[in-house]
């Protein structure tokens, strides 16, 4: 085996050369060509396309791909030149047709084509990097047929005047349309946007600007919106039925440019109809229009939200500064109250809900609410009198509407502080004359005040409804001591604790001696029980009852004050006094006692007591009797005292010092905070952050803060640093 020769094997050419027919490429060509001719003049049915197929393969296989290749398009450009005459002949509403009957014939014809020639498109194309026969079929009618010079412009032109004619209410063949539109995108994304695309968002854009300008010089700013709306409505239908779905953008781009966007600000200033007129008027389907509309195009919103805020806020700083619309706080809050309700429900119903519209009101409502230093006292004094009686009989759901509207004008204040001083009055007077519609409301309202400004905010208001339930238990204790005093006067006393209740000053006054006697017994008692405190009687904050038998022996129950109590009672034992006889008996102070004698004689319908002079006025000089011609239908009468709602001048100016003494240990503690956990601070960062701690309760003035920091300094809480006086150390 070893010794075996090894053989080497070697393949050769065939020694015969293989004879192809010279004319074979011609002769097979020449069937084919034929056949492409039957196809164009749809007399296909006769052809073999099994024989055809097989005929092109051997071209290719024999090296004839060339030929073959260039003579497919010889013979389809001829085909398409044919019928591009054809096309041209074509008049008026045919020429559409036309086109659209022989692009579908090519398209057959192209099918039929690409799947004789298979073997080629798979071989010889793939290898030589030239179009396939379906896309040079495309290529050859678009060169050959739209891009014709006869009919690329007219094609163009058109289609465009049946768009026109459509816009302008005319009922035009959509499919037809459609079917154009569609060999434009078949031929390929560039020809659809150069031959028809482009020049059709130009004429849309003319055609728009036109009628936009004609449309505004004529119609009101709602209907201007309908049109506006209609005509984007109708474009996308148009992309819909016989546009490419690309081009929806684009064409709705062109109607919002023309008809919003370049409109924008005349259409939010038109006269008597733009948006301040839709504002005023509630046309919440307008504004909603205009929302939707506007929203479509760079700065639409914006310029909405802007001509919104100027005119909400002009027409706060109207409303709060109008000395009249501020005569009645009732009435100035409920203003407010409503307006907010107002663009609430145009911000919900028109704006979507806009965050950036809700942002705009707020801050609107902010910024005029603050104008009227008097906001906060007035809200107290709307909060006063839906708790005494504006809300008796409603559901407690509806109660609850109602003092969450109070907390969201509450929430705008700039002075919560104020506001809580002059709550704290109202409260009390509530709570002391029993006028108060439901204790529950008065909870429910002190604890939505807690959740928004914390516990320290609300603990004094607190601390007086525990006033009220010990004082309570007091008295049962009291009359439970003293039995023999259930006859005669009945005394009530509300013992409050100084620190949660308003400070007043203990007005004087000199008691009648049967109510006198009943004061002593309770300070007896109630010392005797309590070590270590100290009762200071506030005769000006208490109420009476009291029985009167008038001339011709009418019976009346007199609900007063006590200060009307005591004057009343010395008509017991005098028939007619002076004023200032009645000043000398009571020691009423006199501008307490003008309003009390004012309420007594010179209210109508309340006038127990007669006055000589008749007037308005309590003048020094005056003269009282008992008027034995009181009448009322009531049995039960009650006379309140003749006292401005408001607070008058002198009064807004205490209560103005009082708040201002109190911020300033608010002031100093928060400096303290601040200095102990940063240790060092400029003076700048220092101002910037005691502001933004104080916030929530109130706006701290600055030239307050610098002094604040200097009394600091001076108790060595602070020092300035040697080096940079604007820089302050804390002093642990």
């Amino acid at each position: 085996m070893s010794n075996q020769k090894k053989r080497n094997f070697q393949i050769e050419a065939f020694k015969h050369r293989v004879v192809v027919d010279p004319k074979y490429a011609d002769k097979t060509w020449q069937i084919l060509e034929r056949a492409i001719h039957q196809i164009y003049n749809q007399d296909a049915s006769g052809l073999s396309f099994e024989e055809l197929y097989r005929n092109a393969y051997n071209m290719v296989l024999h090296k004839f791909g060339d030929k073959l290749y260039t003579g497919f398009i010889a013979t389809m450009t001829a085909h398409l030149k044919e019928k591009s005459k054809l096309i041209e002949a074509a008049q008026g509403g045919s020429f559409l047709e036309e086109l659209n009957k022989k692009w579908n014939e090519h398209n057959k014809a192209l099918e039929m084509i690409r799947d004789i020639l298979m073997y080629m498109d798979r071989t010889y194309i793939e290898s030589t990097k030239k179009p396939h026969v379906h896309p040079m079929g495309l290529s050859l009618w678009r060169d050959n047929v739209v891009h014709s010079p006869k009919i690329h412009s007219r094609l163009l032109n058109t289609l465009l005047d049946l768009v026109h004619k459509e816009r302008t209410g005319e009922v035009i063949d959509r499919g037809l349309v459609r079917n154009v539109t569609k060999m434009f995108m078949d031929l390929g994304e560039s020809v659809y946007q150069d031959d028809f695309e482009k020049p059709f968002l130009d004429a849309s854009s003319e055609f728009y600007k036109v009628e936009s300008q004609e449309f505004i010089e004529s119609c009101d700013c709602g209907d201007y919106l309908k049109k506006a709306e209609k005509r984007l409505t109708e474009e996308i239908d148009r992309v819909g039925h016989y546009l490419d779905a690309k081009s929806e953008d684009k064409i709705t781009s062109v109607v919002e440019k023309e008809m919003i966007a370049n409109h924008m600000q005349r259409l939010v200033h038109m006269e008597n109809s733009g948006l301040v007129t839709m504002l005023l008027n509630d046309k919440y389907e307008d504004l909603g229009r205009m929302y939707n509309l506007f929203r479509r195009v760079t700065n639409g919103l914006a310029t909405v939200r802007d001509v919104m805020t100027s005119h909400l806020r002009e027409m706060g700083k109207q409303l709060v500064t109008d000395p009249e619309k501020s005569k009645d706080p009732v009435e100035f809050v409920q203003r407010l109250l409503d307006e907010r309700d107002k663009y609430d429900k145009i911000i919900s119903t028109a704006f979507g809900n806009d965050k950036t519209f809700q942002n705009a009101s707020n801050s609107s409502f902010e910024y005029f609410i603050n104008l009227n230093a008097r906001s906060p006292e007035f809200i107290s004094l709307f909060v006063d009198d839906k708790l005494r009686k504006g809300l008796k009989g409603i559901a407690d759901a509806d109660v609850e509407v109602v003092l969450d509207k109070v907390m969201m004008l509450f929430r705008y204040l700039q002075e919560k502080d104020v506001f809580e001083k002059y709550y704290k009055q109202h409260l009390a007077k509530r709570l002391l004359s029993g006028k108060t519609v439901s204790d529950d409301a008065e909870k429910s309202l002190i604890v939505k005040l807690k959740t928004e400004c914390g516990y320290q905010f609300t603990s004094k208001l607190e601390g007086m409804f525990t006033d009220m339930k010990t004082s309570e238990d007091t008295m049962r204790g009291f009359y439970g001591s003293h039995p023999e005093l259930s006859e005669g006067p009945t005394l009530i006393v509300q013992v409050l604790t100084t620190g949660s209740w308003p400070t007043q000053p203990a007005v004087p006054c000199n008691l009648p001696a049967e109510v006198s006697v009943l004061c002593e017994k309770f300070r007896s008692y109630y010392l005797g029980t309590h070590t270590g405190r100290r009762l200071s009687w506030q005769t000006n904050m208490g109420t009476a009852d009291i029985k009167a038998i008038f001339g011709k022996g009418q019976k009346h129950e007199l609900n007063v004050s006590t200060f009307q109590m005591c004057v009343l009672m010395l008509f017991n034992n005098s028939d007619r006094l002076s004023y200032k006889e009645i000043e000398q008996a009571t020691e009423i102070p006199a501008p307490d006692l003008k309003r009390c004698l004012q309420s007594l004689a010179c209210v109508k319908g309340k006038n127990v007591i007669k006055k000589e002079p008749m007037s308005k006025d309590i003048g020094e000089e005056d003269l009282f009797c008992v008027n034995d011609k009181f009448t009322s239908k009531f049995y039960k009468v009650k006379i309140g005292t003749v006292v401005a709602q408001k607070e008058t001048e002198p009064e807004k100016q205490e209560t103005r010092q009082r708040v201002e003494e109190d911020r300033k240990p608010q002031i100093e503690a928060a400096i303290v905070r601040i200095m102990k956990s940063r240790k060092i601070l400029d003076h700048n960062n220092i101002i910037a952050e005691v502001t933004k701690q104080l916030q929530p309760r109130f706006l701290a003035n600055p030239t307050e803060i610098k002094k604040r920091i200097e009394s600091l300094i001076e108790r060595d809480f602070l020092e300035r640093d040697n080096t940079d006086r604007k820089l302050y150390r804390y002093l642990a």
